[in-house]
């Protein structure tokens, strides 16, 4: 009851109440896109699915581990819950950037989101394997990285019409893509006021805060 009211409160002060999913095989821009999209839209914040696998992972006894965090059932309810309680108490835009190419498990935490009454857009980022290979090596990853390998399951995976809010990015940049969220999803950016040079730091910042060198 607490959450209904609270929500209800903020609903009344106006709040957009938004979850922004970003899809998309790793290398796709999923994660530069999330921070510049949080970057020009005011009163926006970025969620990160994966600490929860990573905690669950450093966190559990090594026979009872899984080869991909995604198949632990709390990582999936942990998330569900987080992003619903995130809407329900807070008048902030919610982006999450994400790989999910499982139909099943989008259903546990998208699904179920959806069915709580919560405006949840859904985005995949879509790009060639050549492009891909070569936006991870331009980060440090190599042909045989975990994030390369895992590169062929996500083209299949996203094949199912669970996923099929596609951008495809091999001929957009990060802005282009970040517009197409925006212009998509019905909101207002704010406009750029960086230099060149700041946004470029940003985004280098953003790239080796949030490499992953393994799964």
């Amino acid at each position: 009851m607490i959450s209904i009211k609270l929500s209800q409160e903020l609903a009344d002060k106006g709040a957009t109440f938004m979850i922004i999913w970003i899809n998309g095989a790793f290398g796709s821009g999923k994660t530069q896109s999330a921070f510049e999209l949080q970057r020009r839209l005011p009163n926006s914040f970025v969620y990160d699915p994966e600490n929860v696998g990573y905690f669950i992972r450093d966190n559990i006894p090594p026979d009872a581990k899984q080869g991909d965090f995604q198949h632990y059932p709390m990582w999936r309810e942990f998330n569900y819950k987080m992003l619903k309680y995130m809407n329900d108490t807070s008048d902030q835009v919610i982006i999450a950037p994400m790989t999910v190419t499982d139909p099943e498990y989008f259903k546990e935490i998208v699904g179920k989101l959806r069915e709580d009454g919560i405006d949840v857009r859904f985005f995949t980022l879509r790009a060639s394997k050549e492009i891909l290979l070569r936006r991870l090596r331009s980060r440090g990853e190599g042909a045989g990285s975990w994030a390369a390998q895992q590169i062929d399951r996500c083209i299949s995976g996203f094949r199912h019409e669970t996923f099929e809010q596609y951008i495809d990015t091999d001929e957009l940049s990060i802005d282009e893509v970040v517009e197409t969220i925006a212009r998509q999803a019905g909101i207002q950016l704010a406009s750029d006021q960086r230099s060149p040079a700041r946004k470029r730091w940003d985004r280098i910042k953003t790239k080796f805060a949030h490499v992953r060198f393994f799964g």
